[in-house]
C-alpha cells in the first residue's frame, strides 16, 4: 500500500505496474475517485496488452465537511462536492461499489497477476465504501494475486492487515507557494 500526505502514491503504483508488465505479468490498474483527466491515461493503455487501465470516478472530487480548513475548501469549491460527515453522496457510493465488484472479479478470476486499486484508500476515508467491504476484498483475493492499494488517509485497521505499507510524507511542496498541478508532473 502507498499512503500518506505526500506526492507520489499513484506514480509509485504506475512504476510497479510497468515493472510487472516488463516481467510478462498481467495487470489491472483500477482508479477510484478519478476521471480520465490525468496524463497517464494517454500512454498506459498503449504500453502493453497486459495492462488494463480503468477509471471509476466523476469529474468532481468529494470532500467531507470538517476534513479541511476553510482556506483549503475555498480552493476546491468549484471542483468538489462537499458533504456532511456520515452522508456521502449516493451516486459516488454507487460508482465505488461498481469498482469494488470489478476488483473482486479481477482478484479471483485468475486473469491478473497484479491488481492496483488506486485511490481506494481515499474512498474508504470518505466513507464511500465500508472497512468491512475493503477487508472482505483483501481476504478473498486469489492466493497468487498481488494487490496494491493507494491513497492518503489509511486507517490503522488497513495498515494492520497490509503486508507492505509505504508512507509518502510531504516535507515541502511548491503547491503551498501557489504553483498549481502541472501537466505531466502532478496531472
Amino acid at each position: 500500500m502507498y499512503t500518506g500526505n505526500g506526492k507520489g502514491k499513484t506514480t509509485a503504483a504506475i512504476g510497479l505496474a510497468l515493472r510487472a508488465i516488463g516481467a510478462g505479468k498481467k495487470v489491472l490498474f483500477l482508479q477510484f475517485m478519478k476521471s480520465k483527466a490525468y496524463s497517464e491515461h494517454s500512454i498506459l493503455p498503449e504500453l502493453s496488452p497486459n495492462l488494463t487501465l480503468e477509471t471509476i470516478g466523476k469529474p468532481f472530487f468529494v470532500i467531507k465537511e470538517g476534513s479541511m480548513t476553510q482556506e483549503e475548501l475555498d480552493k476546491w469549491r468549484e471542483t468538489a462536492v462537499i458533504f456532511p460527515p456520515g452522508q456521502p453522496p449516493r451516486e459516488y457510493m454507487e460508482l465505488v461499489e461498481k469498482g469494488m465488484k470489478k476488483a473482486e472479479l479481477a482478484l479471483t478470476c485468475g486473469e491478473y497477476d497484479l491488481v492496483i486499486l488506486d485511490e481506494l484508500v481515499v474512498a474508504l476515508h470518505f466513507e464511500l465504501v465500508s472497512w468491512e467491504r475493503v477487508k472482505e476484498l483483501i481476504e478473498n483475493k486469489g492466493e497468487k494475486v498481488e494487490l496494491v492499494l493507494t491513497g492518503r488517509g489509511a486507517t490503522p485497521e488497513l495498515i494492520e492487515v497490509a503486508d507492505l505499507v509505504t508512507e509518502m510524507r510531504e516535507i515541502k511542496h511548491y503547491y503551498t507557494q501557489g504553483v498549481m498541478a502541472r501537466k505531466g508532473i502532478e496531472n
